[in-house]
Formats: structure tokens, C-alpha cells, sequence
């Protein structure tokens, strides 16, 4: 395998890319975090780079939703947006990600007070730029934190719906899953779907296949964030295998926040043999220290995959993607001309 990684670097460095499940304030980079860190102090987020390393070595899920919200907490103007934005969009372009779908929390930014109007020249003058500067096209995915009831998702959609920045596709969930059955959401994900918004919620994360239903069932759910406890049912799998419905996986994260305890029991093996369309993702790569193709490398590693398995897996992701026909097309075109 030694000697076969450093050609199976450069055919993953080489693939097209999308990534649809990545979320703006865990792409930031170490060096940015520290920046706003220092610029505005906050007592949980530490100024020291060592110290800001060791803050993010999770012990847990709940361990790593306090830290995204201590860091979250510390963009507080349309400049630090944008800042995100085109951190993002740089490192995207690094990994040859053409197109990424890219969540944001909208109403975490407006208690922070981010003012609606300057959130949404953020973000539609930063994409422009991105697109511009590195040759990605990024859409918008607005989110509810899993964390807030379903007043709150009310409230997020209502954002998403009214103000819309270009380039937004769709409405999330994330957050916390313990607390948060997805039905509980029903109405926030109505007023999205109603305003031509795709479904794309986080569940069986952390929590049992039980999330997973009630996201297809309760949110018309289109897409699936994580899904890996899907695993644990058949005929749930048979049902998303059945249905098309594409789940967004993330091996490093789900490593990093406990979801699994070890890479070689993660169930993404499990989810392909059985038919289920999957695609893979960063989550939060500032935060975990990753990026897309090192996902791709360990499929390769880890699981086994080849290059056949790897360029179908990113197929699969321009296919579940809600890219314009036109780039879908060539990029599914691109990844064919690489012969696997």
C-alpha cells in the first residue's frame, strides 16, 4: 500500500470534487480563530495556539457543540463572514472541490449581532468573490442548531425563506439529536419546502435509526447529514437504498466526537454494500484538522476502496448535489475522463 499511496494521492488530488456537508465557522482555520480570538477575547476560547489546539481535542459530542458555539460566538460582523467564506472557499480550491454546499447558522450570527441586511451582503459578495478569486461556486445551506426548539427552527426558516442571499439551496438541522427529535421541527422544514428549499437535516448522528425515519417521514427529508446509525437497520437501509437517498458522510468526525469509536467499525462499508448512495464530507475541517481529499485517502486506507469506488463515490455527490444541471454535467464528464 506504501507504494501504491503516492499514486493514489495524486488521482484523489486530481478528482473533481463537491462537498455538501461542511459548515462555515468549523472550516476556520486555526490561524483565523486565533485572529478573532485575539481581536475579541472571550473567556472559553483561548488566544494561546497550543492552548486553541488543545481546546480542540474533543471528549465528546457535547464537548464539541460547546466548543463550535464558544468560537461561533466570536463572528460578530459581515467581515468575519466573509473572512470564513473565503478561507473556505481557498482551501476548497486546493482540493480540486469545484462546488460545495455550505451550511450556515444564520440566526446564531443574528444574536450575535449581525444585522440581517449586512449577514446577506456577506455572503452574496464573498461568494462572488470566491467564485472569482478560486474558481469554486458555493451555495448556501441555512441551518437550525438542533440545540434551540422548534420556535427557533420557525424563526430560521422564516430567515432563509425572506431574505434568501444567492446561491441558497437549502435548509438543515444540526446540533444536538438527543434532545431534538426531528419531528419536532416539522413546521420549520414546511415553511422551507413551501419556499422551494431542499431538505437536507442531520440524523442518526449520535442518536438510533428511529432520527433517520422521522427525518424522511416528519422534513421530507432529500439528503441525510451522517445517517451512520442507519446501519443498524435493515429495513431502513432498504428504504434508503430504495429511495435514493443520499447520506452525507464524515469518517474524521464522527471519529472526532465520539459518534464512532474506531475508524475500522465505521459502518460506511456497511451502508455501500447495501445500496445506499453516500458521499463524503468534511464537517467541520478547521476544527478537525482535515480536509476532503484526506477523507477520500482513508476510504482508500481504511476501507479498502479503489479508484473505481472512489470516483463513484464522487458521482454520487455531484448527482445528490442541488448544483445547476449544466456544472453537474461537466463535472460528472470531468470525473469520466479519468478512466475509472
Amino acid at each position: 500500500m506504501c507504494r501504491l499511496a503516492p499514486a493514489m494521492r495524486e488521482f484523489i488530488a486530481a478528482l473533481p470534487k463537491v462537498e455538501l456537508h461542511v459548515h462555515l465557522v468549523g472550516s476556520a482555520s486555526l490561524a483565523t480563530v486565533l485572529d478573532l480570538a485575539r481581536r475579541r477575547p472571550q473567556p472559553h476560547v483561548p488566544t494561546d495556539e497550543a492552548e486553541l489546539r488543545r481546546f480542540y481535542e474533543f471528549t465528546d459530542f457535547g464537548h464539541f457543540i460547546d466548543v463550535y458555539a464558544a468560537v461561533n460566538d466570536l463572528v460578530t460582523t459581515g467581515d468575519d463572514v466573509a473572512a470564513l467564506v473565503l478561507g473556505l472557499a481557498g482551501e476548497q480550491a486546493r482540493r480540486n472541490v469545484r462546488y460545495a454546499e455550505v451550511t450556515v447558522s444564520a440566526t446564531s450570527h443574528l444574536r450575535a449581532g449581525i444585522a440581517p441586511e449586512e449577514l446577506d451582503e456577506a455572503l452574496a459578495t464573498s461568494r462572488e468573490q470566491a467564485k472569482r478569486a478560486h474558481g469554486v461556486e458555493l451555495a448556501w445551506v441555512f441551518d437550525i442548531p438542533g440545540l434551540w426548539d422548534g420556535d427557533f427552527g420557525v424563526t430560521s426558516a422564516k430567515y432563509a425563506t425572506t431574505h434568501r442571499p444567492a446561491g441558497t439551496v437549502g435548509f438543515g438541522l444540526g446540533g444536538f439529536e438527543a434532545d431534538a427529535p426531528r419531528r419536532a421541527f416539522r413546521e420549520a422544514f414546511t415553511i422551507a419546502r413551501d419556499a422551494d428549499l431542499h431538505c437536507v437535516p442531520h440524523a442518526g448522528e449520535t442518536t438510533g435509526p428511529d432520527q433517520v425515519r422521522e427525518a424522511l417521514d416528519h422534513l421530507h427529508a432529500e439528503r441525510i447529514g451522517h445517517g451512520i446509525n442507519a446501519a443498524n437497520d435493515p429495513e431502513l437501509l432498504r428504504r434508503l437504498a430504495a429511495e435514493g437517498i443520499t447520506l452525507e458522510i464524515c469518517p474524521t468526525s464522527n471519529i472526532r466526537t465520539g459518534a464512532v469509536q474506531n475508524l475500522k467499525d465505521h459502518p460506511l462499508p456497511r451502508l455501500l454494500d447495501a445500496g445506499v448512495p453516500i458521499t463524503l464530507a468534511t464537517d467541520d475541517p478547521g476544527m478537525f484538522h482535515t480536509d476532503l481529499d484526506r477523507e477520500y485517502l482513508l476510504c482508500h486506507e481504511v476501507f479498502g476502496l479503489g479508484r473505481t469506488e472512489l470516483a463513484e463515490l464522487a458521482r454520487t455527490g455531484v448527482r445528490a448535489s442541488f448544483a445547476a444541471p449544466e456544472l453537474k454535467r461537466s463535472l460528472l464528464a470531468e470525473i469520466d475522463a479519468l478512466g475509472h
